[in-house]
């Protein structure tokens, strides 16, 4: 990447300058480069010289000259620069050689091997209750850890992707009751709209008879047993559920490679083994007295010390198994990522659910899963603090490179606007300006009305209907949609806005690929292109062509800021950029039209668009039709 390739070249002359001087380098001193706003700032520019003018007390200008000197002596960065100027007050600036960027003739990296390889990454992400159909804020999960699965395998990364399946919850136990004990009328097209529906009206229910609410108790508890028909029931509910969930999500192109179902953690003894390593400390221990007596805690390391002796409902303790003996959501996630680092002697066995997915079982074999070096739990920011206990729980037991290794991808939740609230038959006089969804009462976009909504505005504004389907064009906007905004944004989902197609839309960005594309092809059919041989010519680049090529360049390092920030929105916008760029030039450039050298020039840069383009939307699970 060429900010890696500049940032190492200054930091030689620096390290050099430091040792001619005598003085000792500062730990804190950091060498970074950055895009200027201007293009007649340069392509790259640092302001390293101003930092270094504080430590050395001499002129920004003097040491940012100092530098230049050095680098063009040094063929300016391996020829990639053309011209490095310092400029006042003291920056450095650095302007791209496109004849060489274009040619590729120079290191991509500084890194002859890629450190990742080899290195597992576990991400877990949808963990949908199985209890009810998906709405549209459990998609934005999917969208979410389903892109960064693509990234990370692109980076080079072991990716083994996982969908957590809690089929000893409340929310199951709730749908099992409602139907028993309530009544669901009406066609439904699918199974989970019937348990959309009932979970809402057992709910309502719990309220009118408040003593059915023990009912779930009962449900839950032969659930956790495991040997009778409500056992059975919710079983099959489950299974059902899950197995509708994993349909809507083939269509926005999410997969998975493991189905982890809860109740197999709590077969398989990862608690009982894990009760046993947390006994062993001190942070672990059983309440004697109070509102918590008879609860095991895990007290948080930082303000164990702090805690007052008599105060046990303290903020920073938090309890892994009730008084009653039932454990806590967050015992078991302990006990998960424990075995998910490998460090638990038990394991799963799997049997095959589909091609190339699997799930945990009570019978099957075993597998070489989990073992992960690094773990990417994709959960909403209300799971913070679940999150920091399992990450507490590994430093407790002495696992701090793991713990370290333990990220969370928080992400802002969906709600619906009050105009799409409305239309839901919610109550929107209060006059906030998002509503929440609520399962219990029912109100939410379905995951699969959604998409058959956003298929019927797409086939109705379609002209030609010669490329790949209206549904799939939908998926593809629909997910754009949920990636687009950044991670702790909260989406406030409005019906209307999200099923636009012009604008910063997937379907924009579809139309600019396959508008290359369609460029591409005619010169294959045009009679005196067809043979003509594509390629850059520096003479002959306009303004909009060195935006373009410009923005082209960046794109290396957008990626890997992306990968390592873990933020697919990074790759949304660069991609809306790079559709809106090319579509500039597309309109001030004729590419077919004009002598041969125009074209071939031109032809080259549409090439690199659609190369680029192409890699954006594969990672963010978008098609790359070759028209629409």
């Amino acid at each position: 990447m060429i900010h890696q390739l500049l940032t190492a070249e200054i930091e030689q002359h620096v390290e050099a300058m430091f040792q001619e001087s005598g003085n000792e380098r500062p730990a804190h001193l950091k060498i970074l480069t950055e895009h200027p706003a201007h293009p007649e700032h340069g392509d790259y520019s640092s302001n390293i010289a101003m930092q270094l003018a504080k430590i050395w007390r001499k002129a920004p200008m003097q040491i940012a000259g100092e530098l230049q000197s050095r680098i063009e002596q040094n063929a300016r960065v391996q020829g990639l620069f053309s011209k490095v100027a310092a400029v006042a007050p003291g920056f450095l600036n650095f302007y791209i050689d496109w004849e060489v960027w274009a040619s590729g003739v120079y290191p991509t990296s500084g890194e002859r091997t890629n450190p990742r390889k080899g290195t597992k990454v576990l991400v877990e992400h949808t963990s949908i209750n199985p209890n009810k159909a998906a709405h549209v804020g459990h998609l934005r999960n999917s969208c979410i850890g389903d892109s960064l699965s693509r990234m990370l395998s692109h980076a080079g990364y072991e990716v083994e992707v996982h969908n957590y399946i809690d089929d000893l919850g409340n929310q199951l136990a709730d749908t099992v009751v409602g139907m028993l004990h309530t009544q669901t009328e009406g066609s439904f097209p699918r199974f989970g709209d019937f348990c959309w529906e009932t979970y809402a009206k057992v709910n309502q229910a719990y309220k009118a008879q408040p003593e059915l609410a023990e009912q779930r108790s009962v449900v839950l508890h032969a659930i956790e047993s495991g040997t009778s028909n409500l056992a059975w029931m919710g079983a099959l509910v489950a299974e059902r559920i899950v197995r509708e969930q994993l349909d809507e999500m083939k269509q926005f192109g999410i997969s998975y490679d493991v189905l982890v179902w809860e109740s197999s953690i709590v077969r398989a003894g990862f608690w009982d083994t894990t009760f046993e390593l947390l006994s062993k400390t001190e942070m672990f221990h059983k309440v004697t007295e109070g509102k918590l007596a008879g609860c095991w805690v895990l007290k948080n390391l930082d303000e164990a010390g702090e805690a007052a002796a008599d105060n046990l409902e303290y903020q920073g303790d938090k309890v892994l198994v009730r008084s009653n003996g039932i454990l806590t959501y967050t015992a078991k996630d302990i006990a998960y990522h424990l075995w998910k680092f490998g460090l638990l002697q038990n394991d799963f066995v799997y049997k095959k659910w589909e091609d190339r997915l699997w799930s945990t079982a009570v019978q099957g074999t075993k597998k070489a899963i989990g073992h992960a070096d690094m773990v990417i739990n994709v959960i909403d920011y209300r799971q913070q603090y679940p999150q920091e206990m399992v990450k507490l729980a590994l430093e407790v037991l002495g696992y701090d490179q793991q713990a370290s290794q333990l990220k969370h991808v928080s992400y802002g939740v969906v709600s619906l606007s009050p105009g799409t609230a409305a239309g839901l038959g919610m109550d929107t006089s209060e006059g906030k300006s998002s509503y929440a969804m609520s399962g219990r009462q029912g109100v939410g976009i379905k995951v699969a009305d959604l998409l058959d909504r956003m298929e019927s505005v797409i086939a109705a504004k379609r002209s030609r209907k010669a490329g790949i389907s209206s549904r799939s064009i939908a998926a593809a906007a629909i997910r754009y949609y949920l990636l687009k905004y950044q991670l702790q944004t909260e989406v406030i989902f409005d019906l209307e806005q999200a099923t636009e197609v012009t604008g910063n839309t997937g379907v924009y960005l579809l139309y600019a690929y396959t508008r290359a594309n369609s460029i591409l092809d005619k010169a294959k059919k045009d009679a005196r292109l067809q043979t003509l041989e594509t390629r850059f010519t520096g003479s002959l680049l306009e303004v909009q062509e060195y935006h373009l090529l410009r923005h082209i360049a960046y794109w290396p390092e957008t990626l890997e800021n992306a990968t390592s920030q873990l933020t697919p929105s990074l790759i949304c916008n660069y991609a809306f950029e790079l559709a809106s760029l090319f579509n500039h030039f597309y309109s001030a450039c004729p590419v077919l039209k004009g002598s041969e050298e125009y074209a071939a020039h031109r032809l080259w840069i549409t090439q690199t668009v659609k190369h680029t383009l192409h890699q954006a939307l594969e990672l963010l699970g978008m098609p790359t039709p070759k028209r629409l």
